[in-house]
């Protein structure tokens, strides 16, 4: 794909996403856009095992913006970072297609693999803000990553993952369109357990008091008899 075109492209992938831009002309502020520039022609650097040219490239980029890309990390078609600040995305990564991240997200690795150290993440995944998805495994096609939650092991396709440590709360999602990329609408897994609790607890409350009165009934009867 062309210069010329790869921009477009860009442009037009963070017209979509971001409802709060106006004009064409503003993308160029955005610091998505910026970094992806610096992005592409790192890691083209990077290919050609030009290291500290694609390093020099990507670190320019991180001053700008405070969004840190490997040049080494793969990254596909449709990939959006909204407002990006503090996003770091590691060398072995690989993203897929229609990808969004938000602000603070971190792909990145435990310290202790070797070779591949990253995450891959499937096609059309939202990770919402200041969620960390650490380790080399793979977060499957159509999954949500619910804001702050810290990701160890593996995702599988179509699933809600939220807390710390992150855990499948739902799964088999529909694909995700862009308008239905909501960090906030997700499932609360402590929510929904002490409100189990609560619904148990209120059960057996009501069952101690009708035994209770049973055994009142029973007393009040054999002092009738005695």
């Amino acid at each position: 794909m062309g210069f010329i075109k790869r921009v477009k492209e860009e442009i037009e992938i963070i017209r979509q996403r971001d409802p709060a831009i106006h004009s064409s002309m503003e993308v160029f502020l955005y610091p998505s856009f910026k970094v992806m520039l610096h992005y592409r022609i790192a890691h083209k650097m990077y290919l050609k095992k030009h290291y500290f040219l694609a390093r020099w490239i990507s670190q320019r980029g991180v001053r700008k913006t405070g969004i840190e890309i490997h040049p080494g990390a793969q990254i596909g078609k449709g990939f959006f970072i909204d407002h990006g600040n503090g996003v770091i995305i590691g060398e072995t990564t690989v993203i897929g297609d229609n990808v969004t991240l938000y602000q603070g997200v971190t792909l990145g690795g435990t310290g202790k693999e070797q070779g591949k150290r990253h995450p891959t993440i499937g096609n059309n995944v939202m990770i919402s803000a200041g969620a960390k998805v650490l380790g080399s495994f793979t977060i499957g096609d159509n999954s949500k990553i619910g804001a702050g939650s810290v990701v160890l092991e593996e995702v599988p396709p179509g699933s809600t993952v939220v807390g710390v440590p992150g855990r499948v709360v739902k799964r088999n999602n529909q694909s995700l369109p862009q308008e239905e990329l909501d960090q906030v609408n997700l499932p609360d897994p402590i929510k929904e357990d002490l409100s189990t609790l609560h619904h148990a607890n209120a059960e057996l409350t009501n069952r101690i008091i009708d035994l209770e009165r049973e055994l009142r009934h029973i007393k009040h009867k054999n002092k009738k008899k005695s």
